[in-house]
């Protein structure tokens, strides 16, 4: 899928081309060589046409001029004093990789295509200085072709890789949203392979944390279940963009990342429901989705997650109201043909789980998970009375100890997990006060004793039941 290039990365080319370049001086200097001037002023300010077959005539000497050879370094390297040359020779060679496939299937030849662009991508740590900027362009555009074109492992990419979305991170952190489209354009440019995907999950603090960060701000920040999870569309959406001023195509293009991420869901969905709740949060841009395209994205992501990662994801379905918003967009009229396929795989797949779940199944697949959410069990008292020894009891008390697990964990991003965690073990001791003794062994009378200095309330207010139950009991034998 190919993408407008960002206004800001367009506007920043065309102003450097329009500068004048003092290259007999760079000459004289010995900045750089007259064959180094020659071959430039071959192809520069000339039609496309001229220099592209003035590029093919002779590819071999225009890869050394820019990537440097065992006789000369790369124009890189000899002018990195000289900022405006540096800057003139980023933006010519992204026309070159823009305009001629073959030099770049050349470039990529070359014993080590990425080494002189790295040093490049640390010579500010500016978000908005242009020459780290325009390498990140010239190198996405590069390595994309690189990592197509050399599908096995490859250490020399996986450097260039790593160090790339190092820097590509920290402009989808800026908070300006020019940069912001840079980085999601040049993360999409490049996340066409297993190995990229792979590689920018490993880094996800970096990568995938700000752009859900972002994409949570479009909804109205995270918030309470009556917000994710009503049945209705939340009025956040402005002539501007969303929340936060969030715009559309910011959105979609921070949604087309996660998209393509999507095609590895066996690895990323465990993690992206554990640490980004990801099932209520698509279902919440669901909502709010203004647009068909968007609409498409979210549906494509949630079925190449769910699809993969059953175990994880399937049990949030329910408590985040999918289904609902699933048989809302089916009254939508929806036309694009792989909308409507995804559609139907969620619908399916949401028909098949409900069928195949009693409510305790539905329970214990929430635990197993690792995270909590308020799904019906846990407030419903029947469902107590008929599980709560089944749950201490069964496999030697699997689900508690994985309970206390999950209650041992901080949960700085999701409070919410460890008060409903706390409401889990008042029900039991509750149900089953002889037990009290088996959830002390694991731990959760002091946990949940520490939970009640929590600074969230409803943490404080079911820590403080949980206590209560166990209270009640202290002089029984």
């Amino acid at each position: 899928m190919s993408l407008d290039p960002p206004a800001y990365i367009l506007s920043l080319q065309n102003n450097i081309r329009a500068r004048p370049i003092s290259w007999e001086g760079a000459v004289r200097a010995k900045t750089i060589t007259d064959a180094d001037l020659k071959k430039i002023k071959s192809i520069d300010k000339v039609r496309k046409e001229q220099r592209k077959q003035t590029i093919e005539a002779d590819p071999d000497s225009y890869c050394a001029l820019l990537l440097g050879s065992d006789d000369s370094p790369s124009i890189f390297q000899a002018t990195a004093k000289r900022t405006d040359i540096l800057q003139y020779m980023l933006v010519l060679t992204g026309d070159l990789v823009e305009d001629i496939p073959s030099f770049v299937t050349k470039l990529i030849e070359h014993p080590n295509p990425y080494a002189p662009f790295l040093p490049l991508l640390k010579q500010s740590s500016n978000p908005e200085d242009p020459i780290p900027l325009l390498t990140s362009s010239v190198l996405s555009s590069i390595l994309s072709h690189g990592l197509m074109a050399s599908p096995k492992q490859s250490p020399q990419i996986d450097e260039a890789l790593s160090q790339l979305y190092a820097y590509i991170s920290n402009l989808a952190k800026s908070s300006d949203a020019g940069l912001q489209d840079i980085a999601v354009q040049e993360y999409s440019a490049l996340l066409r392979t297993k190995k990229s995907r792979e590689l920018f999950w490993k880094q996800r603090k970096e990568t995938v944390n700000p752009l859900v960060d972002i994409l949570r701000n479009a909804t109205g920040g995270k918030d309470s279940d009556s917000t994710l999870y009503s049945g209705t569309v939340r009025s956040v959406t402005t002539d501007a963009g969303f929340g936060a001023g969030v715009g559309l195509q910011l959105l979609y293009h921070i949604l087309l990342v996660l998209w393509q991420l999507s095609f590895e869901g066996k690895l990323v969905g465990p993690g992206l429901d554990e640490e980004h709740d990801i099932v209520p949060l698509y279902v919440a841009l669901l909502r709010i989705s203004p647009k068909e395209k968007t609409t498409r994205l979210l549906l494509g992501t949630l079925a190449n997650l769910l699809t993969m990662s059953k175990t994880a994801l399937m049990p949030a379905v329910i408590p985040a109201r999918l289904p609902a918003v699933l048989q809302n967009l089916q009254g939508r009229h929806l036309t694009d043909a792989d909308a409507l396929e995804d559609l139907k795989t969620l619908q399916d797949l949401v028909d098949e789980y409900t069928k195949s779940q009693t409510t305790f199944d539905e329970y214990a697949a929430e635990v197993e998970s690792g995270h909590l959410r308020w799904s019906p069990p846990h407030r419903n008292p029947d469902f107590w009375r008929e599980n709560a020894r089944k749950i201490l009891d069964e496999e030697q008390g699997r689900l508690v100890k994985k309970l206390a697990e999950i209650l041992s964990k901080e949960w700085a991003n999701d409070k919410q997990v460890l008060a409903i965690g706390c409401n889990d073990v008042a029900q039991l001791i509750k149900e089953v006060p002889e037990k009290r003794q088996q959830l002390e062994r694991l731990g959760l009378k002091t946990r949940v004793m520490e939970l009640m200095q929590e600074s969230d309330e409803s943490v404080r207010w079911e820590s403080l039941r949980a206590v209560g139950e166990w209270l009640r009991y202290q002089f029984e034998g």
